[in-house]
């Protein structure tokens, strides 16, 4: 288990390395630094002054061992579109996307795993057909037409939750949540549904294909000749061997959500880290880029870390696979 873990850690290191290596290099080579920061009337001289005090005039592996060491620091510069720190403006960001990022997973996991079911142990149904189909639309929809189509449908016609902005939230030191408001909750639904709707059809078509495919096994056979009852069949037996491979693919997906969420939170004017990076792409703000792509290789790299060891520990095949794990 140890040596798991330290393998692991291992490579999440080296992806946080090559990460920090391509938002160095986002930082130096995309645009001047100095030019974003001043104005068109700024002398020669007062630029030169400002790049050496930036570092910029440093060798460029002393440049990158210092975006490193400031990295682990916490300390990503100053934003040159609003002017403050960035550490700031991402600790304001981040609960809201987390926030929306997790509504938005419980949405896909509580609403696909039922279809999932349904549908695996029910096929030629016809209510499994029109679920079957909804999947389609719902992964072939891009996710903004989605949201724009929930806006005129539950906003514009029937004027059930707002079309945009995050509601009235609750401050609890550095996090501040929407969901123990009533208009926080309203104004959550929308863009949770949305950013959620791909997520579910992936999560609704795997567990009605590992259901498929659990359903056929011996055990399940052998169950059945014993004769226990069909509940405790699918739910006791077939569900739960089918979650396991789920478990790999929501750890994932929770990845995807926090890292695509850019588009969601534009629809809905969600005051979120994707909302925040796409207006510094638009103004060029440079720290405030590799911030971000730095954050989510860091989160991806803790997710994957979760759901290998969760994984690790329900699946004994894995355990086998180590030095001496199929002694006795």
């Amino acid at each position: 288990m140890i040596a798991f873990i330290i393998r692991r850690l291992m490579q999440g290191i080296i992806v946080m390395i090559v990460v920090a290596l391509i938002g160095f290099c986002m930082f130096r080579f995309v645009g001047d630094p100095v030019a974003q920061m001043v104005g068109q009337d700024t002398s020669l001289q007062d630029r030169a002054e400002l790049r050496e005090k930036l570092g910029l005039n440093d060798p460029i592996p002393v440049q990158f061992a210092r975006f490193v060491s400031n990295t682990v620091q916490g300390k990503f510069g100053i934003s040159f579109r609003l002017g403050r720190p960035v550490n700031e403006l991402i600790i304001e960001r981040f609960p809201a996307t987390m926030e929306l990022a997790g509504v938005a997973a419980l949405f896909a996991l509580i609403v696909g795993i039922p279809m999932g079911v349904y549908t695996g142990l029910y096929p030629k149904r016809a209510t499994s057909n029109l679920f079957m189909t909804f999947s389609l639309i719902g992964i072939s929809l891009p996710t903004f037409l989605t949201g724009l189509w929930l806006i005129n449908a539950l906003t514009v016609d029937v004027q059930i939750f707002p079309s945009s902005g995050r509601g009235d939230v609750i401050d609890f030191g550095f996090w501040n949540t929407g969901l123990l408001t009533w208009t926080g909750l309203s104004s959550i639904v929308l863009p949770s549904v949305t950013l959620g709707m791909f997520q579910l059809t992936l999560v609704m078509r795997l567990v009605r294909s590992e259901m498929l495919e659990v359903l056929r096994t011996d055990f399940i056979k052998f169950a059945r000749a014993r004769g226990l009852a069909d509940r405790s069949i699918h739910f006791s037996h077939a569900l739960r061997n089918t979650l396991v491979p789920v478990i790999t693919i929501i750890g994932l997906q929770m990845g995807s959500l926090i890292a695509f969420a850019i588009i969601t939170e534009t629809v809905f004017a969600w005051p979120g880290m994707g909302q925040l990076f796409l207006q510094a792409i638009q103004f060029a703000d440079i720290p405030v880029m590799s911030t971000y792509l730095i954050l989510v290789a860091f989160l991806f790299v803790v997710i994957n870390l979760a759901v290998d060891l969760l994984y690790y520990s329900i699946d004994p095949r894995l355990r086998l696979d180590r030095p001496g794990g199929g002694g006795h």
